[in-house]
């Protein structure tokens, strides 16, 4: 008896929603029907966005093994700017026209390289500061490489932060120390010996089998006499 009248409740209750909602339905048809509409739109405009940020991956993945081919060839005019005939983009193409894709960031970084090697160290920075750095040990290379574009472009104390951001990056017994002592010598490049040597001690004190030491040590008496 106690099973019958349960069942009577949950259909009790279920009638009671169901009534509330064609009530609701009834009076307000316009927003309902606006909503479930939106709700429908927007689930199809995000599985369209995955839909079509895979496409640009697959395509600028293809595009930028043509680039890399001329890049490791040294035929760094092709790699950067691209073929016409046949028409094959170059990093600057890929990296303009696919920029929300891993492929069109190492497109950046790989035109930062060309424009570096070329001397064009104005360019090399605008892409390097579009570069999007990885996390963890692989984005300490890039954080150095921009350090060193702006040690060529004589602006040694941005250059000693960004040397001192790729020593902190993620630190290591290799590439740390040396991050550090290219920070010190952009610091010193700068006139600023105080905070050189301040890194020159960090170098000596925290990584003192690290083969940067013996020139931490000479560059400090180096500016110890300078002082």
């Amino acid at each position: 008896m106690s099973k019958l009248k349960d069942e009577q409740m949950e259909q009790d209750v279920l009638i009671e929603y169901s009534s509330r909602f064609l009530h609701f339905y009834r009076n307000n048809k316009g927003v309902v029907i606006g909503t479930g509409i939106g709700l429908v739109l927007s689930i199809a405009l995000v599985i369209g966005y995955v839909v079509w940020s895979i496409q640009q991956e697959d395509e600028a993945q293809i595009l930028l093994g043509q680039a890399e081919e001329y890049f490791m060839t040294g035929e760094l005019q092709l790699a950067l700017e691209g073929n016409d005939e046949p028409f094959e983009p170059g990093f600057i193409q890929i990296a303009d026209n696919y920029p929300r894709t891993r492929a069109g960031n190492l497109a950046t970084y790989y035109a930062a390289v060309v424009y570096f090697e070329r001397g064009e160290f104005d360019n090399a920075l605008s892409y390097i500061e579009r570069f999007s750095h990885p996390e963890g040990v692989m984005g300490v290379t890039p954080v150095s490489f921009h350090a060193s574009i702006l040690s060529e472009l004589s602006r040694y104390e941005e250059a000693g932060e960004k040397f001192l951001e790729a020593a902190e990056w993620a630190e290591n017994e290799s590439m740390t120390p040396y991050n550090l002592i290219e920070a010190a010598i952009s610091f010193e490049s700068a006139g600023a010996s105080d905070r050189a040597v301040d890194i020159l001690d960090r170098i000596i004190e925290e990584y003192p089998n690290s083969p940067q030491v013996s020139e931490a040590e000479r560059l400090k008496g180096r500016l110890a006499v300078s002082s």
